[in-house]
């Protein structure tokens, strides 16, 4: 069966995010420009607008990460705070698009927006399957979600010498108790 070649359009979608991505990762929502993307993508800055309408629209297509969490039913309960930073911190050094959301999460309202349904969607089912207490989910959940965007702030974004330098492995060894803590530790 022959195998069709991939279409010109698909090649300069492919282009177009490829670009978005790094310019939002870079510059940040507010600063980055059609014309910036365009140029990096090495195409008319209509064709952007062609495909995407609007630089609200090119964000929305750019900034939906699937995260793939760990399956963290089944991990021994007492592993799953490693697990999830250990993955989160792969997905930071692997991945700007995530860095692009965070720079644009904190400057501008649809950005953070995006952000907290990123979250809201991947990771409250993930402490949905680990808490003791169904009602404690959301808070949990919210506090999970602080320490991590708070590392990935302060690593990828501010870029903290002090943070920067640390080791995935030391990273693992703070972080990983504390956000175990705030899944499956009794209510203070």
């Amino acid at each position: 069966m022959p195998v069709n070649p991939p279409r010109r359009s698909d090649a300069t979608r492919h282009a177009i995010l490829d670009a978005a991505r790094a310019r939002f990762a870079a510059d940040g929502y507010e600063r980055a420009t059609i014309r910036a993307i365009a140029r990096d993508a090495k195409i008319d800055p209509s064709m952007v607008m062609r495909y995407y309408g609007n630089k609200e629209g090119l964000f929305a297509a750019v900034v939906s990460p699937d995260l793939r969490l760990p399956d963290v039913a089944a991990l021994p309960r007492e592993e799953v705070g490693r697990a999830l930073v250990s993955h989160f911190l792969r997905l930071w050094e692997e991945n700007g698009e995530l860095t692009a959301i965070l720079r644009v999460g904190v400057t501008n309202p649809a950005g953070a927006e995006r952000l907290q349904k990123v979250f809201r969607e991947q990771l409250l089912p993930v402490a949905q399957a680990v808490c003791p207490d169904p009602e404690q989910v959301p808070q949990r959940a919210a506090l999970v979600v602080s320490q991590l965007l708070g590392l990935a702030l302060t690593r990828y974004v501010l870029r903290i010498p002090a943070v920067v330098a640390l080791a995935s492995e030391e990273i693992l060894a703070w972080l990983a108790p504390t956000v175990q803590r705030y899944l499956i530790a009794p209510h203070p």
